[in-house]
C-alpha cells in the first residue's frame, strides 16, 4: 500500500489526472462502445441474410420486386401475407404483451370472429378497453400496429373523468384478419 502511494506521490497532479482518465476512458469502452459493436455485429449479420434472400429471389436478372405476376400469383402473394387462422391467440397474446410494454392497463376485452362469405380471410373483431396516459395510449396504438401488421384499428372512443385527470379510457374497436 505504501508503495502504491509512493508511486501515485512521484506520478503529480498532472499523471493523476492522466490516469483517471484513462481509468474512465476504460469504462466508457465497456459501458458504451463494446455495446454498439456488438449492435452493428448483428445489423451486418442482418445484412448479409437480407442479401441472400435478395439473391435467392432472383428469377434470372430481374429482381424479386421488379418481377410481373398473374394475377392467380398476386392474390397468392396477397394472402400469404395473413397469418393463418389457427394463430389467433400468439397474436392476441403479442397485443397483450404490448400494452404491458407500454404501461397501458387493459380493463376486459371482447373477442369475435367473423366468416365471410366468398372471401378467403376472416376477420377477428377485437374490443380493447384499456386505460393509461395520452402518451402511453399513443405510443400503443402505434407499437400494436407495428407487432401485428394484419390488425386494422377500425375505431376508437376516449373518455375522461375530468379536465384535470391525466388518465384516459379508450375502447378500441380492432380486426385482425386472418388467412383460413
Amino acid at each position: 500500500m505504501q508503495q502504491l502511494r509512493w508511486q501515485a506521490a512521484r506520478l503529480g497532479n498532472m499523471g493523476k489526472i492522466g490516469a483517471g482518465l484513462l481509468v474512465v476512458a476504460g469504462i466508457f469502452f465497456i459501458g458504451a462502445v463494446q455495446p454498439e459493436k456488438n449492435t452493428l455485429a448483428a445489423l451486418k449479420e442482418r445484412a448479409e441474410t437480407l442479401k441472400m434472400q435478395l439473391q435467392s429471389e432472383k428469377s434470372g436478372d430481374i429482381p424479386a420486386a421488379e418481377r410481373i405476376l398473374t394475377n392467380d400469383q398476386a392474390l397468392q402473394a396477397f394472402y400469404e401475407f395473413f397469418p393463418r387462422f389457427d394463430s389467433s391467440p400468439f397474436w392476441v397474446r403479442e397485443l397483450v404483451r404490448v400494452a404491458q410494454k407500454n404501461g397501458v392497463e387493459i380493463n376486459s376485452s371482447d373477442f369475435r370472429l367473423t366468416f365471410e362469405r366468398d372471401w378467403r380471410l376472416s376477420r377477428y373483431e377485437i374490443i380493447l378497453p384499456v386505460r393509461g396516459r395520452y402518451s402511453q395510449i399513443r405510443a400503443f396504438m402505434a407499437d400494436a400496429l407495428e407487432t401485428v401488421p394484419a390488425m386494422a384499428i377500425t375505431g376508437f372512443a376516449i373518455k375522461r373523468d375530468n379536465v384535470q385527470s391525466t388518465q384516459l379510457e379508450v375502447r378500441f374497436e380492432m380486426s385482425l384478419y386472418l388467412n383460413e
